[in-house]
């Protein structure tokens, strides 16, 4: 028998290639972004509620459920190039006259959004074909096993050593693995650990563009230079440190769907909005996991980097005790500022 995990896992890798998975009882369903059969089309598509809303879809969507993934018709079937003109929002201009469409009602909300999720952990835009011919072998998997697949119970240390690196010669470096993910994550333990004393800790998600590149889109890069810093003068102090490093790019949408959002960011949507019109969170970033590297680290009380409440909460719920908040600021540059605008006025973030 084929566990759930690897059910899970063999979806992610279906949808990439652009092969058809079915969840559940309830549908089968071809990505549009990266399915290629021949000649394939579908009289029904699934989408997200955002990408419905950006779509202008309110009126027909009567008979969807609320909050969950959209089930549409057209007068005429759905073909892959179709398809692929009302899931990506860079193709807008150039099929600006979508529709008219209607909704059909929804009964499997949970399949759909287990759909709508393994499609953003595959890294693609988060709409389906729905039951569509020719179409092939699917590859079968069902909420409970992606369910099964997200429990951080599995996230494991699979390997530490020394690390100086240049805020702080005296560091430790913590590598997290699970069978069942292929992104591993890091801790950097800065200063001697002390399990009287609440570290100061950030999470930090993995930003290739801001940490690596310099981008000055965002404050990714800065941030992270200064947490480290502020960690190594906690060390210097006689306290510590740790530095979760979440391979969760975009805030666990992928960095090819982050890249799809700065290209709409350019044509003057805000962060919040760019997300929404591909179809994704804003937030899907796996707090859990961070509260699994704290629990396996010994860590149970922390004073958390961060101007973010929300963070703090999510970590809470996770029984993670959040001591202290400690502010998080650094200064905004031309590139930035309508950035950092949005993280205060759309998603809460304390700043001023």
């Amino acid at each position: 028998m084929t566990s759930p995990a690897r059910r899970v896992a063999l979806a992610i890798d279906a949808l990439r290639h652009g092969w058809p998975i079915v969840v559940g009882d309830s549908f089968t369903l071809l990505p549009a972004e990266t399915g290629f059969s021949d000649g394939t089309q579908a009289s029904r598509m699934l989408i997200s509620a955002a990408r419905a809303v950006t779509l202008k879809l309110a009126n027909q969507l009567e008979a969807a459920v609320p909050d969950a993934p959209v089930l549409i018709r057209a007068a005429d079937p759905f073909d892959l190039a179709g398809a692929r003109a009302v899931a990506d929002p860079a193709l807008d201009l150039l099929y600006p006259m979508k529709g008219p469409f209607a909704a059909d009602h929804l009964d499997h909300p949970e399949a759909a959004r287990a759909a709508m999720e393994l499609a953003r952990l595959a890294g693609v835009l988060p709409a389906f074909l729905v039951d569509p011919a020719p179409v092939g072998e699917a590859q079968a998997v069902s909420a409970a096993d992606l369910a099964d697949w997200k429990d951080t119970a599995r996230l494991t240390i699979a390997a530490r050593a020394h690390l100086p690196v240049a805020a702080a010669e005296d560091a430790e470096i913590v590598a997290f693995r699970s069978a069942d993910d292929l992104r591993e994550h890091v801790a950097l333990v800065i200063g001697k650990q002390d399990g009287d004393r609440a570290p100061l800790v950030r999470l930090h998600s993995e930003c290739l563009t801001g940490d690596i590149l310099g981008s000055l889109k965002c404050d990714c890069g800065p941030q992270l230079d200064a947490a480290l810093g502020a960690m190594a003068a906690e060390a210097a102090a006689g306290g510590w440190g740790v530095l979760l490093y979440l391979r969760q790019e975009g805030r666990g949408i992928g960095l090819i769907n982050k890249l799809r959002a700065y290209r709409l960011q350019d044509q003057g949507f805000d962060t919040v909005d760019a997300n929404n019109r591909l179809g994704l969170p804003t937030e899907a970033r796996d707090f859990p996991v961070a509260a699994r590297m704290l629990e396996l680290l010994g860590v149970h009380a922390i004073r958390l980097m961060t101007n973010n409440p929300e963070k703090v909460r999510a970590l809470e719920a996770e029984g993670v005790k959040v001591a202290q908040r400690v502010a998080h600021q650094l200064p905004a540059n031309p590139h930035n500022a309508r950035y950092l605008d949005t993280k205060r006025d759309r998603s809460g973030h304390l700043l001023t």
